[in-house]
């Protein structure tokens, strides 16, 4: 059963997540909350599987409440607009892909599934889209200290992960098998202590390996 905590500042838009996701064989809402700092003492609590976070909400918001939250939960951000200026540092901060609000019900029900199984929310569309988009305003690249744990096929497979590609494009351009580029991007994310993809994604960009101008 996949335990779901609720956190939006809408008492409408809870019911109708709850009503939506309680309804699934698979899931239950463990608890709901109506700002970033009640998510997170309701994190502690309950130790839910997945959040839905709001990530505009008075009070503490759902980017802070995204770094705060305790191990363990997987983040997908709600959001109005598919490319909301603070999607970016929720992905920084942990969060596990985000989905626009008027969603369809199916598509968030699968959404949850896929978070829940330790998989990224990032198509491959939306994650060069949002690497175009806040590529421009980065800062210096970080120290990459950690990607000299990693092979050079291994940071050859990660710069592509930063793209947007999926294993199957990975695997075509690189001339080997779908299998082998999972395992690639399997074992970059264990050496970068990375949560799933989109923190990879996010590494890729902040350490250099990924620069505007080459989506």
């Amino acid at each position: 059963m996949i335990k779901v905590l609720l956190a939006d500042d809408q008492a409408l838009v809870r019911a109708g997540f709850k009503a939506l996701l309680d309804a699934q064989p698979d899931m239950t809402v463990v608890a709901e909350a109506a700002d970033g700092a009640e998510a997170v003492r309701r994190a502690r609590e309950h130790a839910p599987d997945v959040v839905l976070m709001d990530i505009r909400m008075p009070g503490t918001d759902g980017l802070t409440a995204t770094r705060q939250m305790p191990e363990g939960p997987r983040i997908i951000i709600l959001t109005t607009f598919e490319l909301d200026e603070y999607v970016f540092e929720a992905l920084r901060g942990g969060a596990s892909g985000f989905l626009v609000k008027d969603t369809e019900p199916a598509e968030l029900i699968q959404a949850v599934r896929v978070v829940a199984a330790g998989e990224a929310l990032l198509s491959p569309s939306v994650t060069r889209r949002l690497i175009a988009e806040y590529a421009t305003r980065a800062k210096e690249p970080l120290a990459a200290d950690g990607l000299d744990l990693l092979t050079d096929r291994e940071r050859e497979v990660l710069a592509l992960v930063g793209t947007g590609m999926t294993n199957d494009e990975i695997a075509a351009k690189l001339f080997m098998s779908p299998a082998t580029a999972k395992t690639h991007v399997s074992r970059a994310m264990m050496k970068l202590h990375a949560r799933d993809r989109a923190q990879l994604v996010v590494i890729a960009y902040e350490s250099g390996l990924v620069r505007p101008g080459w989506l």
